[in-house]
């Protein structure tokens, strides 16, 4: 179990705050407005309505012991930024901060933090990527043109095996995991030999261009 800090409890803050503890993690949440952190209250260890650039503040929710904290204090850059440097002053090993524009970003970053999210530019990358193509049902970046994505099977590798396919020396790509769909079972490990099913989904990784090409396939 790691010790988490989260400061600013919209949307993104409150989502990130509820999973980790849904996971079994510590989270002490920090926001402005008593009505977030009451409705946040049953759902993390520690709620506390304050403000995230005193250093006081901090250490009374515990961010002096925080393995990472999570900033997301809307579009004030400002409060963000002071907030990143009490956290590193504070000791705080992991800071992840949510952005609001490229500005925003490097500024931030120049702070030293681990890393700025800029969830709704990743959205809607994410979204784009997937209705270029009707094949393509998620997409994750995981580099400049580097991704893993999840594909129906193309009507004509329906009923081939991946054996019989050579994905990476034909495409360029790796299959991940196979989902079948009907039964909604994964397998992380697939079994190359088994044919493939139209009501397949395969999480396939590579390059941009090389899983375009291949979701492009009927």
């Amino acid at each position: 179990m790691k010790r988490f800090v989260i400061v600013g409890l919209g949307n993104f803050g409150a989502s990130v705050a509820e999973s980790l503890h849904s996971i079994g993690h510590d989270v002490a949440a920090l926001d402005r407005d008593p009505e977030r952190v009451d409705q946040m209250s049953r759902l993390v260890h520690r709620a506390a309505v304050g403000d995230g650039t005193d250093v006081r503040t901090l250490r009374r929710i515990g961010a002096e012991d925080a393995d990472a904290a999570v900033i997301s204090t809307g579009d004030n850059i400002t409060a963000s930024a002071m907030t990143a440097l009490v956290m590193r002053d504070l000791g705080v090993d992991e800071i992840y901060v949510k952005v609001v524009s490229h500005d925003h970003a490097r500024l931030i970053e120049k702070i030293g933090v681990t890393e700025t999210i800029f969830p709704e530019r990743e959205s809607g990358l994410r979204l784009g990527k997937r209705i270029s193509s009707r094949s393509l049902l998620n997409y994750v970046q995981l580099g400049s043109d580097f991704s893993l994505q999840e594909m129906a099977v193309p009507l004509s590798w329906v009923g081939q095996s991946l054996r019989d396919l050579q994905l990476p020396r034909r495409h360029g790509i790796s299959v991940v995991a196979v989902h079948d769909v009907l039964m909604d079972a994964i397998h992380p490990v697939p079994d190359p030999d088994a044919p493939l099913k139209d009501s397949d989904t395969l999480l396939v990784a590579g390059r941009d261009d090389n899983l375009a090409k291949a979701a492009s396939l009927r």
